[in-house]
Parts: structure tokens; sequence; C-alpha cells
């Protein structure tokens, strides 16, 4: 394989993240990895103190680790939008935080098999060992499945003169045994988990969990082992049933193999990749591995004419996500070595003292910034506005939204977030886009904020409440008539109190048992603060929908962040009404979501009632615990 000799501007670190190593490497070239160590997870609480540990093992790299900009991770999980939660393991981030705290440019986070399947093209007949006959007919589609703390499976189509990857979890599909063996399997497994997926014996566990099986059906007493052990003596030949279970493993690898290669109609061949497989060498050739794949009935001679291939390039994840991210990164930057952050940084030395404090505040919050108005990145950054105009120009920029936008492109994301000013001379299609895509944008910013335990915490509160006070003003004030409707409809004792005064009687009545919901763009209105202060001393719990680091925040038991500045003072607030709003609505969804199914079928008769001008029967009067919640799907229609 010939290696490139173009180097990039700053190293790029690439990392494989499994339930047992976190491997890193960093990446000067296109296809030339550097300081390689792969770190036990369990020996690091998260995935930051992980890469922190690797980071700081690197002494030798001229101009120190501060210069990397650019990471992506491959992780044996599905990636789906911001939050990554570990499926075999504990760690959990969010993307875009865990970003900010590692001081990068760019975080790319992919399945790790979809990251294997896009290095397929690239592969080598050094980097890939043939299994028995067939030959790949191309462009077809092509599949890719390996075992190691589970079983990952992708597949990767033609598009051109391009692949698109499948993010898949095929490893989680239904173990089918094909002999009284692999029955014998089955019924072991079954014994201890309520599903036996292919992932439960074609992986390290599983591996174990068959010989274990093998044991029991055999007659043989067997202590528990672990799967390196199991491999180890299956190979030196000291250990029967250790083979067996070996051999085993490769027959039902073949059947999953096959029925990916029919699944995908994958005549452009099936690889193998992984931690187990790639180390088994001949033994895994002479197994009934391929013999299993071209057992398929009438179907012989389809599979028979697809090949079957060991990955033998141990760097191949690697490989595979560095492609990604550099995909990520011609899309996103056009020239990555003119990135917008990474020009900030080299500037700094230029900038006035004044400009400096704007970088700064750039640097810290870049996602902030795109959404926030001159003044308020001038009072962040306690500067002027003609400053902040200054530091734009500086780089070349021809003004603030100019500056906005090439930091929108210049950030990882699946979009980009923007605000677009409204212009006087607009048309009025122009105008309409414009104030869709504000809003759209402020909707995706804010969902990059969700904090799962706190929208768990509110709901809990609410199920929880002998009565529910909504407290908001001016502005907002509809919001919280909008959630008295919505929380009445469950049966739920609620009041709205949008007047100074009575906001302060309605507080001195509130009690254990009670849940007070504040609703306020900034959280420091006094009259809401007196309220909240209130509510805490009469012993009642307090939910805030509000700006995030405000007091009200600090205040509350649960706090829904919305984060989204509006200049109150020259415009009647429209995104911001929007995205509390939506809050409410996110509650409502979670509260119904967590109700009865008979509590939601009487509430739809309830309405049905209701409707058709028909009084309830005695029965349902008489019952204080009847919801006359809309059913969720009606619920929630409005905003779909």
């Amino acid at each position: 394989m010939s290696v490139p000799t173009e180097k990039f501007d700053s190293p790029r670190l690439i990392g494989d993240i499994g339930r047992t190593f976190a491997r890193f490497a960093l990446e000067v070239a296109p296809g030339v990895f550097t300081h390689i160590a792969s770190l036990r997870c369990a020996e690091h609480a998260d995935f930051h103190a992980a890469v922190s540990s690797y980071l700081a093992s690197i002494t030798d790299l001229p101009g120190g680790v501060q210069q990397i900009a650019h990471m992506g991770i491959a992780i044996a999980n599905p990636v789906e939008g911001d939050q990554v939660r570990m499926t075999n393991y504990h760690w959990q981030f969010s993307i875009e935080q865990m970003r900010s705290r590692l001081g990068l440019d760019t975080l790319v986070v992919v399945n790790d098999f979809t990251a294997l399947a896009m290095v397929l093209p690239r592969l080598t007949a050094a980097d890939a060992r043939k299994i028995g006959g067939g030959a790949p007919r191309m462009p077809s589609v092509v599949g890719v499945l390996g075992a190691g703390s589970g079983l990952g499976v992708s597949g990767l189509i033609p598009a051109g003169d391009s692949w698109v990857a499948l993010g898949t979890e095929g490893g989680h599909t239904s173990f089918a045994p094909r002999d009284d063996r692999e029955l014998a399997i089955l019924r072991y497994g079954l014994q201890r988990y309520d599903h036996v997926s292919f992932e439960r014996v074609l992986s390290g566990p599983g591996l174990e969990l068959i010989r274990m099986a093998l044991a029991e059906r055999n007659g043989v007493k067997a202590s528990e082992m672990s799967s390196p052990e199991i491999s180890r003596r299956a190979l030196s030949g000291e250990c029967a049933l250790c083979k067996e279970a070996l051999e085993v493993f490769c027959t039902i690898l073949g059947t999953a193999a096959a029925n990916l290669a029919v699944t995908l109609g994958a005549f452009g061949g099936i690889y193998i990749g992984g931690r187990i497989v790639p180390m088994l060498g001949d033994f895994f050739d002479k197994s009934p591995f391929r013999a299993r794949f071209e057992d398929r009935g009438r179907f012989h001679s389809y599979v028979a004419s697809i090949p079957t291939y060991v990955i033998t390039d141990e760097h191949s994840t690697f490989r595979g996500v560095s492609t990604i991210l550099d995909s990520q990164l011609r899309t996103l930057q056009p020239d990555p070595g003119s990135a917008i952050l990474g020009q900030i940084r080299r500037a700094r030395e230029q900038l006035s003292p004044a400009e400096l404090r704007v970088a700064e505040h750039v640097l810290e919050r870049p996602r902030d910034v795109l959404n926030e108005p001159i003044a308020e990145i001038a009072r962040a950054a306690q500067v002027s506005q003609p400053t902040v105009i200054r530091f734009c120009r500086s780089l070349g920029c021809e003004g603030l939204s100019d500056f906005k936008l090439r930091l929108a492109s210049g950030l990882t994301g699946t979009v980009p977030v923007t605000h677009t000013q409204v212009q006087s001379d607009d048309s009025v299609v122009e105008l309409g886009a414009k104030v869709l895509g504000n809003t759209a944008s402020a909707i995706l910013a804010v969902r990059s904020q969700l904090n799962r335990d706190m929208i768990d915490r509110a709901i809990a509160l609410l199920q929880g409440a002998r009565r529910i006070e909504f407290f908001a003003r001016s502005h907002y004030s509809v919001v919280a008539q909008d959630a008295q409707y919505k929380f009445m409809r469950f049966g739920m004792p609620c009041a709205v109190h949008v007047e100074p005064r009575l906001q302060q009687l309605a507080a001195e009545l509130l009690g254990p048992g009670d849940v007070a919901i504040v609703i306020s763009a900034s959280g420091s209105l006094p009259e809401l603060m007196a309220v909240a202060e209130r509510a805490r001393e009469r012993g009642a719990r307090l939910i805030a929908i509000t700006a995030g680091q405000s007091p009200l925040a600090r205040k509350a038991d649960a706090v829904l962040i919305v984060d989204h500045v509006e200049d109150v003072a020259t415009q009647v607030p429209m995104v911001s009404r929007i995205l509390h709003l939506l809050m409410i609505d996110i509650l409502a969804v979670g509260v119904a979501m967590r109700r009865s199914p008979e509590s939601l079928a009487a509430a739809s008769a309830d309405e049905d009632d209701l409707n058709t001008g028909a009084a309830p029967d005695a029965a349902t009067r008489a019952s204080p615990g009847v919801s006359v919640a809309t059913p969720l799907a009606r619920l929630t229609s409005h905003s779909r």
C-alpha cells in the first residue's frame, strides 16, 4: 500500500472505542498513524478521561497536543444525534459538549462498523485474506461483519463515484440455529436472556456462552473461562472443549455472513473484521465457516458466487474513521487550513486587547455566538459593538453576518445553525424563508442542549403533583395559558398567574405537593424571582423554563434550558416564545407517555363525550382519578 506524502496542517486524533479497549492514534498525513496506544476502558472513568490520559502521554509532538483541532472516533454503539450512550458499557457523552471540553474544532463520531465499511474500497490484496471461492462483481453492494465485545454489521452501497455506508445494528437479529448442537446453545442462552441474538453467541462473551452450553450438552464439568483463554487453548490443541466451541463459533459466523449476503445482495463480497477472527489465522480458514456460508439449499449457487474475506489490516478502522472525518472536513471546510476557528487562534497575537476578548468568547462558545445578536456578543465580551465589527473584519469578513456564515460552515453538525437578518428590501418569499430558517436553526440549537436527567426529573415532579401553578409575564403569558390547557385535559388541577400582584398571592397559597412552573426568557425578573423564592419557602417544588446560568435556573428543582436571546426592547419575542412552547410540549408528551393505557382510553372516551355533548355517566363523575387527556397521538399531532 503506497502512503501519500501530503501532510496535514495539524495531526488529527483518531479513536476506536470498544467495551474493553479504547485505541487512539495521531494521523499526521493520510493513512500515516503515529503514537498508537490501547487503553483499558475499565481504568478510566469516562470517555473524556480516556482521551485526556492518551493526550497526556504524548510528550514529543512538536507544538504540543494543543494544536490538534480535529478528531474522529469509531464507537461500538449506534450513533444518532448528539447523545452517545454505549450499549455494552456505561460511557455516555454529548458530542458537542465533548468537542468543547477537549477544545476541538471538529469531533466526528460514527459507528465502528460504519467506519470499517468505508475503508473496504481502499483495501489491497495485502490488507485482506480470501476464504473460499467466488469473485466480486463490481460495482455491487459489499457487506462487513465482525466479532469483538459485540457483533458489528454494516454494508457499503455504490453511489456513482462514491459509496454510502449503512449504519445498522444487524448483530441484534435473532440467532437461528441450524442443527441439534446449535439448538442446545439456543436453549442454554434462553435460560439466561429473554432474547438470544447473533451477538449473544458471536462475540467474546458469546464464545464463553457457547463453551458452557457445549459442556452442559456433552455432560462435561467446566468452570467459566475468558474468551481469549478459550481461543488460546483451542489454537494450541490442549483443550477439546475449547476447540469445539471455537469451531461452532466459526460455523455460526458462516450463517450470519450468509444472511447478510442474501439480505444485501452483496455480490461485492463479505468482509470479516472485528478483533476475534483476524487472530485465528489458519484455524478460521480450515473451519466450517465457508461450508456453512454456502449451505443455503436452493440458494447455494447464489451465495457460492459471493467471495468472503478476512480483514488483516490492523489499522482498518482507523483508516475508515479517517476517511469519514476527511469527508466531513472537505464538505464543511473546502480549505481545512482556513477554518475560521483555527484562523482566530492563529490571529490572537495580532488582535487588539478588546478584539481578543471577542475572540476568546467565540472560541469558548462558538455555537452560542451563531444565535447571539451583536449586542449580546458585545455584552458577553465586555466590548463595544463597533469592536465586534472590527474583529470580524480583521478576519477578512465583510461583517458579523458574513462571519457567522463562515463560522457555521466550520462547525460539526448535520445541519449548520445559522441566523439570517431580515432586511427591509426582502421579498415576501425571502422574508418567509428567513423567519422559518431562523426558527428551525434555533430549535436545533436548543435540541442539542436538552438534558435528559432534567426532563425526567421535571416529568416525575408533575406526575406526583397535587396541583400545578404556572407563572409567566408579558409576552410569555400565552405559553403559560397553553400549558394550563394541556395539563387540565389530563385531569390535573392547574392555574395560570400572569399579573404580579396575583402571582404574589398565589405563591402564598402554595404548599408541599404543589409544583410551580415559572416561565421566563431571562430568568431574572424580580417579580418571578420573588415567586420562586416564596414557592421554595412554602415547600412547593419549582420547575423553571428559562435561560441557563440564570438566577431562576439556580433556584429550580428542575430546569429546561432555553438559551435564545431576542431584543425585547425593539421587537416582540417570536422565536424564543416558540421554543418555550416546545418545552411545554415536551413535558406534556412526557406525562402522557407515562400515564396508564386505561387512563388514556378513559380520556379518549371523555373527549368523545365532550365533542358529542353527551354527559359522562355517574361512575365517571364520581372517579377523581379519571384523566381527560387526549390520546398521545392526538396530543402531539399539532407539532408534527
